[in-house]
């Protein structure tokens, strides 16, 4: 507890492009935790690298990571936004809880074979104790709350049993974290295939919008993006390409499912999809504007770089201390 707030942590990976489902499903949410929680926000770099990355185009998407954080609407004066390759307490404790960590555990956790099976040319040791290290991010923080969706369940299950098991043999070191259910993120799924959610690797580009997407582009995606059988506006689960498309305009809106039914009904595909399209550009022109402005200046964002990594490293270098400590780690001569 910081400022007797509850903590609360949360981060994306630097790889690929952000979706519109991104921002729908969770970082739109996040710009008003702060209000009741002290709020850390990584931009997830040492997870990244499960995946090979190119070195300039993936220093360069991290930096834009943070940049967008700030350009939806993340005050970085509020929150601790930062870099977690930047704080080397973050691989130090993964070290550490790998020793309190078992290899059952680990073998059960799905996401490592359904990316396994993705990336087969490349099925490293990170990519296998991944959850370890998203454990030391969440613990190091002293995290009360972590958003979680279904696919991060058994991540926070992990978690929670590592913490466990470490403050049984060595007291009350870690604070055991829950999940977050606040407001529900819109669930935006793919505009070709609405039975998956809208990915940034999905291999389909006219399934996901980016949030750098261009209005043209926007457009001609909603124009193309599958509906079903019958020309009638309503959400339904027998009319999943439509049900999208209302999610995301009630999300962009702020009306109400029953109130986008009603503005289209009678009206067809024809005034729907660009009325979609209009609404979601709504959201991403203001964020280009400020992304730009953000990244243009070049002084400003270093600055917010460098307040909110060495923020980071106070709060996650207490916890690790205390760590070294309990762990029997010879001290470091001040």
């Amino acid at each position: 507890m910081i400022n007797d707030k509850k903590v609360l942590y949360s981060g994306m990976q630097a790889t690929g492009n952000l979706t519109l489902g991104n921002y729908l499903g969770a970082l739109k949410n996040w710009v008003s935790l702060n209000e009741e929680y002290e709020c850390f926000f990584g931009v997830m770099d040492l997870h990244s690298i499960t995946i090979r990355q190119e070195p300039a185009s993936f220093r360069k998407r991290a930096r834009n990571l943070l940049a967008l954080y700030i350009a939806a609407g993340l005050d970085p004066v509020k929150n601790c936004i930062y870099f977690q390759s930047h704080v080397s307490a973050h691989a130090e404790l993964n070290w550490i809880l790998g020793c309190f960590t078992y290899m059952g555990e680990l073998n059960r956790m799905t996401q490592f074979k359904d990316k396994a099976a993705k990336h087969s040319d490349n099925i490293n040791a990170g990519l296998y104790t991944y959850p370890v290290l998203m454990a030391a991010d969440i613990l190091l923080y002293q995290s009360d709350y972590v958003p979680v969706g279904r696919d991060q369940q058994q991540h926070l299950e992990i978690t929670r049993d590592i913490a466990q098991r470490f403050n049984a043999i060595y007291g009350d070191v870690f604070t055991i974290p829950e999940g977050y259910y606040g407001k529900r993120g819109a669930k935006v799924m793919s505009l070709q295939d609405p039975s998956k959610k809208m990915s940034k690797s999905d291999e389909n580009p006219n399934g996901s919008i980016y949030l750098m997407d261009d209005a043209d582009t926007v457009v001609r995606k909603c124009k193309r993006a599958v509906t079903d059988s019958g020309s009638e506006i309503r959400y339904s689960e027998d009319k999943p390409g439509v049900s999208n498309l209302l999610e995301i305009y009630s999300a962009c809106t702020g009306k109400s499912i029953e109130e986008a039914e009603k503005e289209f009904d009678g009206k067809g595909y024809g005034e729907f999809k660009p009325a979609v399209a209009e609404a979601v550009n709504a959201i991403l022109e203001p964020m280009h504007k400020e992304f730009e402005r953000i990244l243009q200046d070049k002084g400003y964002l270093d600055s917010i770089i460098k307040e909110n990594d060495e923020k980071a490293r106070y709060f996650a270098n207490k916890t690790l201390r205390k760590v070294r400590k309990k762990v029997g780690f010879t001290d470091i001569p001040r």
